[in-house]
C-alpha cells in the first residue's frame, strides 16, 4: 500500500521532537480573503472568477524565512466560479508530500488518504512537505506554513472558506491535531489517523469537528494517545463523555462511535480497529489503501458539512420561531447593543433606551433580528479578529448565526469568535466587532 513501510518504526522517534508551539494569529490578509459586503451567497475567496495561475503540480513558497514546498491537485474540471472544499493531507514521519499526493502503490485509490477518489472532483487537495520529513512545528512554523499556503491558494483559486479540512497519519495526524487546536476558526474538521500530540497544541479550547481513527494494538503510538486527542474535542464540542466500545485484538473488526450531546455542527467520531500502526486497516487483517474502510468513512464525515459554515447543511428557517424581543446589555459597559436601520451600519453600544434599534429577537434559526427583517451580521463572512459586526438583510448564511453561551458570551457561529466591544470601550458609540473569545467583561452580555 505504501512504498516505504520503514516509516512505521521511525514514527517512534517522533515523540522526542515535540516542541511547544507559539500561538500565532492567522494573518489579516487571510481573514480579508472572504467575500466583501454585498457578496452574501458564498464564503468565497479572492480567487473566484480569476483565471488561475496555479495548476496541479509542485510549488515552493517562502514561509518564516524558509523555502517550503507543497503539492497541489485540482479537480480535472476545475471551474473558477465554483467554491471548492480545500483538503490538506499531511504525511507521516519519513513520508513525503508525493507519497500523499500519489497514493503510493495503490495510486488514486489511496491518494490523499483515499479522499481524492471519494471527492470525485469536488475538492482541491494540498500535500505539504514537512521539514526533515516531519512536523516538529518548532515555534509554530508549520502552522504558519499552513497559513501561508492557504493565503497563496485562496488568492488564486476559488475556495469555500467554510470548507477547509486537514487530515494525516501518525506525525501527520499530530499536525492535523495541532491545527485543530490553533486554527479552530480556520478548519471545519480534522481527521486524525493513529495520531498523538507530536506537533504541539497551541490554544486547544475551541470546538472543531473531529474524527479519530486508531488501532487497538498500535505499538508505535499507543491508542491511549489517540484517545487523549479525541477527548480534547469531546470536551470542547460539548459532547457527552463516554468510553466507546473498541474491538478485541484478533477480532479482525472495527467499531465506529458517534458521540452524542455534541454542539450542533461539531460532531466527534471515534473508530477503533483491530490492528497496529497504520492508516488503511482492512477488516479481517492487513493494510491496503485500495480496500480499507477508512476512505469511505472519512469522506462521509467530511462531506456532511455543506457550504456556509459550521453546521451540517446549514439552512435558514423560513418561519423562524422568535423569542420575545428585548435588549442585550453589555456587562462591562452597562450599555445596550444598538444599530442604525440601514444595511452596512456597524453595531455599537448605547445607553439602554427601549428604542427599536435595541430590540433584538433571537430566532430558532440562530439569528438576531432587529427592525423585523434585518439581521446582526459579520461583515463579509470574515473570520478575522476585528471584523465588523453590521446590519444586513436576513439571508440564512452562517455569518448571521449567533450562539448564546452559559458564560454570558455570544459566539458568531461562522467565525467561532465572540461578540466584543472594541478596545474594552464603555462609552456611547463604542463599536462592536468579533474577537477571539477570552472571557473579558467586554465579551459578556445579558438579556433584559
Amino acid at each position: 500500500m505504501l512504498r516505504n513501510r520503514s516509516f512505521f518504526a521511525a514514527v517512534a522517534t517522533a515523540g522526542l521532537l515535540v516542541l511547544a508551539t507559539g500561538r500565532m494569529a492567522l494573518s489579516d490578509t487571510l481573514g480579508a480573503s472572504t467575500a466583501p459586503t454585498g457578496a452574501r451567497a458564498l464564503a468565497a475567496t479572492a480567487g473566484c472568477g480569476k483565471t488561475p495561475t496555479l495548476r496541479t503540480g509542485s510549488y515552493t513558497i517562502q514561509s518564516g524565512g524558509k523555502s517550503r514546498s507543497f503539492m497541489l491537485r485540482l479537480p480535472t474540471n476545475y471551474q473558477n466560479t465554483n467554491p471548492y472544499r480545500l483538503i490538506f493531507g499531511y504525511h507521516w514521519r519519513g513520508g513525503t508530500a508525493n507519497d500523499v499526493n500519489s497514493g503510493g502503490s495503490d495510486g488514486d485509490a489511496w491518494a490523499y488518504y483515499g479522499q481524492w477518489r471519494q471527492a470525485n472532483n469536488t475538492a482541491i487537495f494540498v500535500a505539504p512537505q514537512g521539514i526533515g520529513n516531519g512536523w516538529a512545528n518548532s515555534g509554530g512554523e508549520d502552522v504558519v506554513f499552513t497559513d501561508d499556503m492557504i493565503k497563496k491558494i485562496e488568492d488564486d483559486l476559488c475556495v469555500d472558506t467554510t470548507q477547509r479540512f486537514a487530515m494525516g497519519f501518525s506525525y501527520g495526524g499530530g499536525m492535523s491535531y495541532s491545527l485543530a487546536c490553533s486554527r479552530a476558526s480556520v478548519f471545519r474538521a480534522v481527521v486524525v489517523y493513529s495520531g498523538a500530540q507530536l506537533s504541539g497544541c497551541s490554544g486547544g479550547t475551541q470546538p472543531v469537528a473531529y474524527f479519530g481513527i486508531h488501532g487497538v494494538s498500535d505499538n508505535v503510538l499507543n491508542i491511549s494517545q489517540g484517545r487523549g486527542l479525541r477527548d480534547t474535542f469531546v470536551r470542547n464540542n460539548g459532547c457527552t463523555a463516554q468510553n466507546p466500545p473498541e474491538p478485541r485484538a484478533g477480532s479482525g473488526t472495527h467499531i465506529l462511535t458517534a458521540y452524542s450531546g455534541c454542539r450542533a455542527g461539531y460532531p466527534v467520531q471515534w473508530a477503533a480497529f483491530d490492528g497496529g500502526h497504520g492508516p488503511a486497516p482492512v477488516d479481517g487483517g492487513g493494510d491496503s489503501g485500495a480496500r480499507t474502510w477508512t476512505s469511505a468513512e472519512a469522506w462521509k464525515f467530511i462531506s456532511q458539512f455543506q457550504g456556509g459554515g459550521p453546521g451540517p447543511d446549514p439552512s435558514p428557517s423560513t418561519t423562524p420561531t422568535p423569542t420575545p424581543a428585548g435588549a442585550i446589555k453589555g456587562v462591562g459597559s452597562g450599555r445596550c447593543l444598538d444599530i442604525a436601520n440601514s444595511n452596512g451600519s456597524q453595531a455599537q453600544i448605547w445607553d439602554c433606551n427601549g428604542q427599536p434599534s435595541q430590540q433584538w429577537t433571537a430566532t430558532s434559526a440562530s439569528e438576531l433580528r432587529v427592525y423585523g427583517n434585518k439581521c446582526l451580521d459579520v461583515n463579509g463572512g470574515s473570520t478575522a479578529d476585528g471584523a465588523a459586526v453590521i446590519l444586513w438583510d436576513c439571508n440564512g448564511q452562517n455569518n448571521q448565526k449567533w450562539r448564546f453561551n452559559s458564560d454570558g458570551s455570544i459566539t458568531a457561529v461562522g467565525a467561532n469568535k465572540c461578540l466584543d466591544v472594541s478596545n474594552n470601550g464603555t462609552a456611547n458609540g463604542s463599536r462592536i466587532h468579533i474577537w477571539s473569545c477570552h472571557g473579558g467583561s467586554n465579551q459578556k452580555w445579558t438579556r433584559t
